[in-house]
């Protein structure tokens, strides 16, 4: 029987979730500029590859735990749109991965950037500004213009952090079979 490396219940896995959640954590709730309904964060990257590393699973289930526990430090309640989105982040780039796997370094960062770019528009423009507007009362038309400046100028920033980590050593560490003795060697 063939152990499935990316399994949830891989203690590997469950410890890398935990960092990327508390990495996640640090970066949108402590590290972040809030201005009313936009947030300026790269929290997300952390979901991204969550579910780029470990699947879609492991990616959703980070996006999530990141998303609640965040309400719950900045004494918020939880939005389902919002945490709908967060769990989205994780798992949507995730799936798209096997349509871009095989490709040249060049065509995986296409990949990943359409990836980001697509999930960025439903989870950002659709599910989290109907969050806003719904739950929390944000006019729909006085917020959009402001939330399409944000995708503008995040997306890009997004699409560089992941791939920038994605292709370093840091992929091999989490998701290959590399222990840190051997990536210190190799160094």
């Amino acid at each position: 029987m063939q152990k499935n490396n990316h399994s949830v219940r891989n203690v590997k896995t469950l410890v890398f979730m935990a960092l990327l959640v508390a990495m996640q954590l640090v970066l949108s709730r402590i590290f972040v500029i809030e201005l009313g309904p936009y947030r300026i964060t790269v929290g997300t990257v952390c979901t991204v590859l969550a579910g780029l590393w470990m699947g879609p699973v492991a990616g959703g289930i980070c996006g999530g735990c990141a998303d609640i526990i965040g309400c719950f430090i900045k004494g918020y309640a939880v939005n389902p749109f919002i945490t709908l989105a967060a769990i989205l982040w994780g798992v949507l780039p995730a799936l798209a991965k096997r349509f871009y796997a095989n490709k040249s370094r060049t065509g995986k960062t296409v990949g990943i950037s359409l990836s980001i770019i697509c999930t960025g528009a439903l989870c950002s423009l659709v599910l989290t500004t109907a969050g806003l507007v719904i739950f929390l009362g944000y006019p729909f038309y006085a917020i959009m213009p402001g939330r399409l400046v944000q995708f503008a100028i995040m997306m890009p920033v997004y699409c560089v952090l992941t791939c920038l980590l994605y292709f370093s050593p840091l992929t091999t560490l989490v998701a290959g079979n590399t222990t840190p003795q051997v990536m210190g060697k190799a160094a």
